[in-house]
């Protein structure tokens, strides 16, 4: 039935229809493709959980300021201090930033620090919902009338972060698809060894990203799917990536059949039937355990489980539609130079990974034991990981204009007024909280209570960097004291606070998903693997490498990289990733073993499913490994220590995990791996198994 399916779509008509058909939606997809970046959704306070406690104060705050107003902060510099003249200047400045677009409101300042050497003049824009958009250009605006002879100006705040944030993610989309496009090509090209075969996997990857693209914009435009720079960073490398790691196992199995089989067409319907299953079952494995993300608090978190789901989905649909049609239109000279002809000799069957089988089959249980026991050694190196969420100067792996800024007000010892926390309370309780915050350490001079419709509005500007722990210790204590002020029904929000609740929310999620995120894992390999031992055992080995990944990338972020700490989602994602995308390769390198099971038995048949998809696996271990280490580029710190510890994770994976420790439990266990099926009990393995050292057998 299944290679019926796979005949009638390889077939020599309907290879046609299926191509044409792809090549339409990709065109038809394009255009709505490179809209999705303006459907973005960067701003914080968006991403939080309506529970949290900066959100209920976002909408209590509506009566005293928009939520859409973007407070900025010009910081202007002398080192030999600020003349007269110079804070005249400045002083002069705030009309013309009056008549700037998007200004709204008094324009505040300039404040001069106490040494004389630094002033800072406050500006508020509104833009509307858009607004965070439309900062890059309001920046450059404001910086240019800003300037003054000798004097160094910076544009901090929200707003020269917001636009800093643009040009750390402009032309992401781009950026990402040639670089990952790049190392995809030159993968393949070692692979294949063949000038022309990589067009198509690559091409086919293209389509894939492009529809997946348009699909996700129109459902961030019109069902409210949360979509961010990052979501939409991680979906072009994982497209590319998994995408492209089906291409190449449905290659493999396909140069395989074209070597027993004649027609094109028929080697490619067995090649679909035997490799589809374990294509599938492996993306289906990635697009579950994407989705265990919606049960996440963080919108942000959320919306990217079904981001990425579609991403995977659509490449799979991809990979097993549109390029075995391109294969069998381009036929057998596509392999040029080393065509698979009919009764051509296999290579895989003594290649580099069945001498490494060879190397395991006598010695199976000492082989498992040490690589595991080194894999539990690189663990250890967690203690290093401080993932803690990052200031906005640890955030960047350059410095941009804003992170200067907020380094000068901090060095001059003056409080950035545009990020204060903001606390609303019942009207008549006001005195008694503004009384409550003021006798909190870390506190600036407490705003006088505004009240509006029996809510009182109280601003208190923090001595420290908005981002920083002592801001957020700042928070708890503000909270604690306002909250034991009877009646007050106070709530604590604002910037520094809005942080606070995603790093709580952040660490909520972490110990939530990843329970749910292994059992649909394991669930869905008992399933296709028709057995509990082996998938529980299969679970395990890659909870082991993301284990050793995580604690081998914490000492490179600490020792090699001196990054200050990572971001609070960092173990969830790379987590996600390792285990979702490394399961891949064992349910590539298991149901092949499976499949030898039948015929040739357990350990004679891990041995031969090792040295027939070593090589392809590898290969696809590469590519992801390649794709995400594509993200270590960007100038964000969150994004290169994704990259860096799903890359790392990802080729202990393949050339460790899957390839070692799996294949030695194989050897050792022999059909017990099976437990509780029947498979391969008193069968062929028997004589299969005879191979093997007494002592191995008897185990």
């Amino acid at each position: 039935m299944h290679r019926q399916i796979a005949g009638k779509l390889t077939g020599p008509v309907m290879k046609w229809v299926v191509a044409a058909f792809w090549i339409i939606v990709v065109v038809g997809s394009s255009s709505f493709a490179a809209k999705l970046t303006d459907v973005q959704n960067n701003e914080a306070s968006s991403w939080l959980p309506s529970s949290a406690e900066s959100t209920l104060a976002l909408d209590k705050l509506g009566a005293f300021q928009d939520q859409n107003a973007i407070p900025t902060v010009v910081v202007y510099q002398r080192s030999s201090g600020l003349s007269e003249g110079d804070l005249a200047a400045a002083q002069a400045q705030t009309a013309d930033f009056a008549n700037l677009d998007g200004v709204e409101g008094e324009i505040l300042g300039p404040f001069p620090s106490e040494d004389g050497q630094a002033a800072q003049t406050i500006v508020t824009f509104n833009f509307g919902k858009d607004g965070w958009n439309a900062m890059p250009d309001a920046v450059d605006e404001l910086r240019k009338a800003a300037a003054i002879d000798g004097v160094t100006v910076h544009i901090a705040g929200a707003g020269g972060q917001a636009a800093d944030s643009a040009e750390a993610f402009s032309g992401l989309d781009s950026t990402l698809l040639f670089a990952a496009g790049g190392v995809v090509i030159l993968i393949l090209l070692l692979t294949y060894r063949s000038p022309v075969l990589w067009l198509l996997p690559v091409f086919s990857a293209v389509v894939a990203l492009f529809t997946a693209q348009a699909l996700i914009y129109f459902l961030a435009k019109y069902a409210d799917l949360t979509v961010n720079g990052q979501s939409q960073g991680i979906l072009t490398v994982l497209v590319f990536g998994a995408g492209t790691d089906y291409a190449l196992l449905l290659v493999a199995r396909y140069r395989e059949e074209l070597r027993r089989h004649e027609d094109r067409h028929e080697a490619m319907a067995f090649a679909l039937h035997r490799a589809a299953p374990a294509i599938v079952a492996s993306a289906a494995t990635v697009v579950l355990g994407m989705l265990c993300l919606v049960f996440a608090e963080m919108n942000s978190t959320a919306g990217m489980g079904p981001v990425l789901a579609i991403g995977v989905a659509v490449a799979l649909l991809v990979m097993i539609t549109l390029l075995p049609a391109l294969l069998v239109i381009f036929g057998r000279w596509i392999f040029w130079p080393k065509r698979p002809g009919l009764g051509s000799v296999e290579p895989t069957a003594s290649g580099l990974w069945s001498k490494v089988g060879q190397w395991i089959k006598p010695k199976p249980r000492k082989v498992w034991v040490v690589t595991g026991v080194l894999l539990a050694i690189a663990c250890v190196g967690w203690v290093k990981l401080d993932a803690n969420g990052l200031t906005t100067e640890e955030s960047y792996t350059k410095d941009f204009d804003s992170i200067v800024g907020q380094r000068v007000l901090t060095e001059h010892g003056l409080v950035d007024q545009s990020n204060p926390v903001q606390v609303v309370a019942n009207a008549d309780q006001a005195a008694d909280v503004a009384a409550s915050v003021a006798d909190v350490s870390g506190v600036a001079e407490v705003g006088e209570p505004l009240v509006k419709d029996g809510v009182a509005f109280i601003s208190v500007p923090l001595k420290a960097d908005a981002t920083s722990q002592a801001a957020f210790d700042a928070v708890t204590e503000i909270r604690s004291a306002v909250h034991a002020v009877p009646g007050a029904d106070a709530l604590v929000g604002g910037y520094s606070a809005i942080l606070l609740d995603t790093e709580n929310a952040s660490n909520r999620d972490n110990k939530v998903i990843i329970p749910i995120v292994l059992i649909v894992v394991m669930l869905i390999l008992m399933v296709l693997l028709r057995a509990v031992l082996s998938p529980l055992l299969l679970v395990l080995t890659v909870v082991l490498s993301y284990g050793a990944a995580i604690g081998l990338s914490a000492l490179l972020f600490h020792y090699v990289f001196g990054f200050a700490g990572a971001d609070a989602s960092l173990p969830l994602f790379v987590f996600v990733f390792l285990v979702a995308l490394g399961i891949d390769y064992n349910i590539f390198l298991m149901t092949r073993v499976r499949e030898e099971t039948a015929t040739r038995g357990t350990r004679e048949g891990s041995l031969v499913a090792l040295a027939a998809t070593g090589g392809v696996i590898t290969s696809a271990g590469l590519v992801l490994a390649g794709t995400f280490l594509v993200l270590a580029t960007l100038p964000l710190v969150a994004f290169a220590e994704i990259g860096i510890a799903v890359a790392l994770g990802v080729m202990l994976d393949t050339m460790i995990v899957r390839s070692v420790l799996v294949t030695a439990l194989n050897l050792d266990l022999g059909s017990r791996i099976w437990w509780p099926s029947s498979l391969d009990r008193g069968g062929p393995s028997a004589g299969a198994d005879a191979g093997l050292p007494e002592a191995e057998l008897s185990k």
